[in-house]
């Protein structure tokens, strides 16, 4: 059985930490709660002992034949501190243990995951931001606080990541992926972009930004800072990710631009649109008496792919595109996935077959992963999560 040790500090989050612990007790995990004394102020030991089914303590001197403060983290196999806040990060930035939680960080040796929650000014400010950078430096996993409504009327970002988000990152960390991509910067695109024709319609696809989001987690899980441009997604952000909403491929394709300005790896796998109208109706497109159809014309967007490639100075970032096809009289879906990589430029090229609808806002997912220096990857079909960190382990090799 796994062993979880959630440190709860004292934030107004800390009754969500409930909700956490439910979604690990409940999966199987042996949990045992670590709090803080001043988030007792917040939620009582009492509530921590009857959900979890252990004892509760907050100091070095309760039960000391036990020798507590060295034993919960030699035991551990993950140490999730959520929601942490400002001052349990610089305490672990700087190797602190003044009470249970700190002492626990310090003998812990199995992975560390901490989720910060905290108002928007506490967070950016130049020291939490530099103990921040110290915990991952140190292969710790800090991540990214979500933006929302805060305490009082304040919103920005700061606040907790949904308690299932946390808890899908935790298990991902609990796979004990290799933090392979720590200090570097991916960006993801996600879903489907939407060029509309009148206030009321507009031309899209079906695109779910599930690929894409099983990508961002995957990196979250393997240490990477992860910027994901998701054009009208309407899955819950993944935990420790910027999300930068879109609905345009010229939104999709500016941020897009910006994103990668310093990222060691960009991954394309959003569906932009390849045509827009060329002219957009300001009221609504009403049927005629006649029963005429009005015609639409079409011209083409900007292919932002190509753009990035040729965009990036010498080799940097890895640059990786998608390509959903179907097969035709012409070629089969691997030639024309071969003639696509040629035309754009990228390192890789992920392969789906859409035949039929395959693929789109499913939960499983297989593919052909081509490389421009020839090689040929099959991954078999299985979760989309699977799929993310193969596509994943041959960014790793091309940034090395």
């Amino acid at each position: 059985m796994t062993e979880v040790v959630l440190g709860v500090s004292g934030g107004i989050a800390s009754y969500k930490a409930a909700e956490l612990l439910r979604l690990f007790t409940e999966s199987g995990h042996s949990v045992r709660v670590v709090p803080t004394e001043s988030s007792l102020h917040f939620v009582g030991a009492a509530t921590w002992e009857a959900l979890s089914g252990k004892p509760v303590q907050v100091g070095v001197f309760e039960h000391v034949d036990e020798v507590a403060h060295v034993r919960i983290g030699q035991a551990a196999d993950l140490v999730l501190v959520a929601p942490a806040t400002a001052n349990i990060l610089a305490k672990a930035a700087h190797g602190l243990a003044d009470d249970l939680l700190t002492n626990t960080l310090l003998t812990a040796r199995c992975p560390v995951m901490f989720a910060p929650a905290m108002h928007t000014e506490m967070w950016e400010n130049a020291a939490t931001q530099a103990n921040v950078a110290t915990l991952r430096a140190r292969g710790h996993v800090v991540l990214e606080p979500a933006v929302g409504r805060l305490t009082g009327v304040d919103t920005g970002k700061g606040r907790l990541p949904a308690p299932a988000e946390i808890f899908r990152a935790a298990l991902s960390v609990l796979e004990g992926r290799v933090q392979d991509l720590r200090g570097r910067h991916v960006v993801v695109s996600a879903g489907g972009t939407r060029e509309f024709l009148d206030p009321v319609r507009y031309l899209g696809n079906r695109s779910s930004g599930r690929q894409g989001f099983a990508l961002a987690e995957a990196a979250v899980a393997r240490g990477a800072t992860v910027t994901v441009v998701a054009a009208n997604v309407s899955l819950p952000a993944p935990a420790g990710v910027t999300v930068v909403p879109v609905v345009s491929t010229e939104d999709l394709r500016r941020e897009m631009h910006l994103a990668a300005v310093d990222a060691d790896a960009v991954v394309m796998a959003a569906a932009p649109a390849d045509f827009r109208p060329a002219e957009f109706v300001d009221a609504k497109i009403k049927k005629t008496a006649d029963g005429t159809t009005p015609e639409i014309r079409l011209v083409e967007n900007p292919d932002i792919l190509v753009e990035l490639v040729a965009a990036r100075s010498s080799k940097h970032p890895v640059i990786v595109g998608f390509a959903a096809e179907t097969g035709d009289a012409h070629a089969t879906v691997i030639e024309h996935a071969r003639a696509k990589l040629a035309r754009k430029g990228c390192d890789l090229l992920v392969v789906n077959d859409v035949s039929a609808g395959k693929v789109f806002g499913q939960d499983d997912n297989e593919a052909v992963l081509l490389g421009a220096d020839g090689t040929v990857e099959q991954v078999p079909f299985g979760p989309k999560s699977a799929l993310a960190h193969t596509i994943w382990d041959a960014v790793v090799r091309r940034l090395d």
